[in-house]
Formats: C-alpha cells, sequence, structure tokens
C-alpha cells in the first residue's frame, strides 16, 4: 500500500516536472521569435526613442495641388510628415551632440556619407550647432505610382542655429533656405535619399509691425486667494472670480495680469479644459469691464534650442484659441526672463524670446506685446521688438521717479508700464522688523502720488494676501514664504486692508 503510494506521488512529480519543461520551452521559443522580429516594430529601432513627433513640431503647411505620378492619400501625407519631420529631429540632434545614433532610421548611405562628414569634421575640430527649423513650406512634386519614391521641395524654412567652437559660441544665425528632398519607403517608413539647395541663403527678418497700447493701465496682477499659482487648478471657481473682478472693477482698475504655467496648460499639448477655464476667465474679464495682460511660460526655463518648436505649438494655440476675445488687452511672452541670464544663458534666453516675440505677432497681429522684466536695468532689452516695455520694482520708492524717468529718456518712443510692485505687511516671527500694514498704506500712497505726477501706468501686486505660497515661487525659507504671503490689499481674512484705499489713483 506505502509502496503503491510513493510509486503515484513520483509519477504525478514526474507529470509535473514534464509539463513545467514544456511550457518552459514553449516560452523561451516565444521569446526568442520576439526578438527575432522586433525589427520591425519602428519605435525600438530609433536610437534616440522617437515617439511620433513630440519632440519637434514645427509650423508645417503641404501643398499637394501640382502631385505628378500616383495621387497622394491624406494616411500616407500623415506618414511621409511624421518620418520627414523625424528625419529632421534626429539630424539636429546629431549635429548637437556629434552622434551618429538615430540617423541610419531616417537616411539611406548616399545621404548618410555627407552627414557623417560634416559630423567628424565638427567632431575634430570641437564644434557643436545646435538647431532648429521652425517654418515648413513643402510640396510634393512628384510621388512614384509604386508608392516608393517621393521628390519634396521645401520653400523658406526658417532656420535657427547656435555654433559652438569648445563650447564658446562662435556664431547665432537665423537663416531663411529652400531645399528640394528625395526619399524612398524602405522598411515601412520614409528615408531621405537625395538632399540638394535649390537657393541660397538668405537671412530670416525678424522684425515685426508695431502694435498700439489703446488705453492708460491701472491694473492688478491676479490671482484667486485660495489658489495662488494654481488658478487654473481643481478649485477654479468662477463665481469666486466673478467676485474678485467685481471688487476689482469698483476699486477704479481697469485692467488685470493673470499667469499661463507652460506645464499646468500641457506644454505642447494644450489641454482644452485649460483653455475653457482661460474663456471663462476672459468672459468675466469682460462682464466686469476689465482687459486682460495674459502672461505666457510661467515656471518654464529651458529655452533649449530643439525644445523651440514644442513652445510654439503650445503659444499658437494658445493665441488662436483668444485672439479674438473682446476682453485680451496684451501678450506678456514671460515672467522676468532676466532671472534666468546667469543659470540659462543670457544670449539662449534672448534668442528664446526674439523667436517668441515674432511667432506671437504673426499670428495676432492686433495685441501688443511686452516682456515683465524684473527690473529697469534689463527692460532696454529688445525694446525694438515689444510694443510697450514693461519692468517690476520692488527696490527703494524714493528712486522710482528717478529710475522711471531714465528708462523714458532711454526708450523715448514706447510705452513704459511698472508691471509689478508692492509691499509686503508682514512683521511676525520670522520678520520682527518688518513692515505694518500702515507702513503698506503709506507706500501705496506714496506711490499713487509719484504715478499720477508722471503719468505712469501701473500694475500692482497684489489683491490678496495668500494663506499658501508653493515652494516653486519663492524656495522653502520660511521667512521669503511669510513675506510673499502678505503682499496684497486685502488680508487673510477677506478684510480691506489701510492700503486698499490707494489701489488706484486718488
Amino acid at each position: 500500500m506505502t509502496l503503491s503510494i510513493h510509486k503515484n506521488i513520483l509519477k504525478t512529480t514526474l507529470i509535473v516536472i514534464y509539463i513545467s519543461v514544456t511550457l518552459l520551452v514553449i516560452f523561451g521559443l516565444s521569446a526568442v521569435f520576439t526578438y527575432l522580429n522586433t525589427g520591425a516594430d519602428r519605435n525600438l529601432m530609433l536610437h534616440n526613442k522617437i515617439h511620433e513627433t513630440v519632440h519637434y513640431q514645427p509650423k508645417i503647411t503641404w501643398d499637394i495641388s501640382h502631385v505628378e505620378g500616383r495621387e497622394i492619400t491624406q494616411t500616407a501625407l500623415q506618414n511621409i510628415e511624421k518620418d520627414y519631420l523625424n528625419a529632421w529631429y534626429v539630424k539636429q540632434v546629431a549635429f548637437e551632440k556629434n552622434t551618429q545614433k538615430g540617423l541610419k532610421d531616417y537616411y539611406t548611405k548616399s545621404a548618410l556619407e555627407t552627414i557623417l562628414k560634416s559630423i567628424k569634421a565638427n567632431t575634430d575640430n570641437h564644434i557643436s550647432i545646435k538647431g532648429t527649423s521652425l517654418d515648413h513650406h513643402p510640396s510634393i512634386d512628384f510621388f512614384s505610382e509604386d508608392g516608393q519614391l517621393i521628390v519634396i521641395t521645401d520653400e523658406n524654412i526658417k532656420e535657427y542655429k547656435r555654433i559652438y567652437k569648445n563650447e564658446t559660441l562662435l556664431l547665432e544665425t537665423t537663416e531663411v533656405n529652400t531645399y528640394q528632398f528625395l526619399l524612398l519607403l524602405e522598411d515601412g517608413f520614409w528615408r531621405i535619399r537625395q538632399i540638394l539647395k535649390i537657393e541660397p541663403t538668405k537671412k530670416a527678418d525678424l522684425q515685426t509691425t508695431a502694435t498700439s497700447v489703446s488705453q492708460q493701465i491701472k491694473g492688478i496682477n491676479y490671482y484667486p486667494q485660495d489658489s495662488p499659482w494654481d488658478m487654473f487648478g481643481n478649485d477654479f471657481d468662477k463665481k469666486v472670480i466673478n467676485q474678485d473682478f467685481n471688487i476689482i472693477q469698483k476699486a477704479g482698475l481697469n485692467t488685470i495680469r493673470i499667469f499661463i504655467q507652460y506645464e499646468d496648460f500641457g506644454k505642447s499639448e494644450v489641454k482644452p479644459e485649460k483653455l475653457e477655464k482661460l474663456t471663462s476667465v476672459l468672459n468675466l474679464a469682460q462682464k466686469n469691464h476689465l482687459k486682460v495682460i495674459i502672461t505666457l511660460f510661467d515656471f518654464y526655463g529651458d529655452y533649449q534650442v530643439l525644445d523651440w518648436t514644442l513652445n510654439n505649438q503650445h503659444a499658437t494655440k494658445i493665441i488662436n484659441h483668444c485672439k479674438e476675445h473682446p476682453a485680451l488687452f496684451a501678450w506678456d511672452i514671460k515672467n522676468e526672463p532676466n532671472l534666468d541670464f546667469e543659470s540659462r544663458g543670457k544670449e539662449k534666453v534672448l534668442a528664446w524670446l526674439k523667436q517668441m516675440i515674432y511667432r506671437v505677432k504673426t499670428i495676432d497681429k492686433k495685441h501688443p506685446v511686452t516682456i515683465g522684466w524684473s527690473n529697469t536695468k534689463s527692460a532696454t532689452n529688445l525694446k525694438d521688438m515689444v510694443d510697450f516695455v514693461s519692468f517690476h520694482y520692488y527696490e527703494n520708492l524714493d528712486q522710482l521717479e528717478k529710475a522711471y524717468l531714465q528708462l523714458k529718456k532711454e526708450i523715448p518712443n514706447k510705452e513704459i508700464v511698472l508691471g509689478e510692485y508692492g509691499l509686503s505687511s508682514y512683521r511676525g516671527i520670522w520678520n520682527p522688523f518688518g513692515n505694518s500694514e500702515e507702513n503698506q498704506a503709506e507706500y501705496h500712497q506714496k506711490f499713487q502720488e509719484i504715478a499720477s505726477k508722471n503719468k505712469i501706468p501701473f500694475v500692482s501686486w497684489t489683491l490678496y494676501d495668500f494663506k499658501k505660497i508653493p515652494k516653486e515661487v519663492v524656495g522653502q525659507l520660511p521667512w521669503r514664504k511669510y513675506n510673499q504671503k502678505h503682499f496684497g490689499f486685502i488680508n487673510q481674512a477677506g478684510e480691506r486692508k489701510a492700503s486698499f484705499q490707494y489701489i488706484s489713483k486718488p
């Protein structure tokens, strides 16, 4: 009996082992088969892990009205565009990093030879090129009957290049070029076989026409009290915003300045729900007879050339959505970008601002454009490109009139707006010798006297004392956070402070 039981256990064990080994063999063969077929998976082939064109989205306008050969479908055009733009992107990465990665996926052997020679020469001479293309206008000249070959002429491509030697900037240029491309369909996607420049390089014209400032600005920077720096988040409340706008309008102000955070709004893939909330804010401003300055790219600070097309997509979608709204007054490209001069490089920041001003004014020719510089020293940068100059002032009020008049002397032909100013009324454990609410009221009374005498357009900071300040604004240090909480004309309990009587000109 016992022997029989042992035999059955042994048989069962052998059967289990046999089944397990069989399953392992099957799974092993399946894994090998999958590995051998990964060459057909296009995303795995790309050394730079490019998925679609999420890293690179220049403005592209196709002309397929004069195609010789086979008729091109919309699906075929989408596939061509995807591979064509990826070819541009991997080449730009290759020249920036002097690498071959990704090139074989988008260039045939003959086209690749020329590119690799250039990369080798750059490597030998310690040169790198950071570049991007911002606008493409390709037309399809020929599409073969078998669907395997296509000829494209891309006219007036706007290209930006920054050339470095030993990490020192040698040249910064914006060019307009026209090329003809021959592409072949291989392994399911399009590779560039031949590149021919068919027109000489021209310097790009980034000049824009001026837009007049149509009103005397008397305004305030605005965030709801319970959601500062998160105005379009989960706590968005139209009733609260309407009440606040009513307070602002009745106080004698006519303008608000608001902020669009780049990541919060979805970067290049702008979120529809955020645009809906932005429209609601504009509607409420119009209802309360207020004009709106929209500040773009808040909390953005990269400025990398390869990101410019994504930044442009972000701006394009927001501007197209808002540009016809009657409450819109102006576009502020970036809040205090000069604070990034040291960490990011002044030339890099200014180059980004130049092309962004051009992009915004190309999309919206009606509304003025400015930049919110953090001081008077930086406010002369790009003065000829903006429609009005905006600076912020948190220094000694006794020097404001002198600083403003000096700026007017340096920039005599543009409106100059004081875009932020104010005084914290925090006096407590983290700053026992700080200013009181009475000091704050005296400050605003004195400011209004200076502003009235010199006809200074102004946008104060800010309507409310805040209960919380995100660490991204002033960091974690408590004395900085507590100071930032108390710039408002209305305290945390919703009561008007002594300074409220001087929120506008008397």
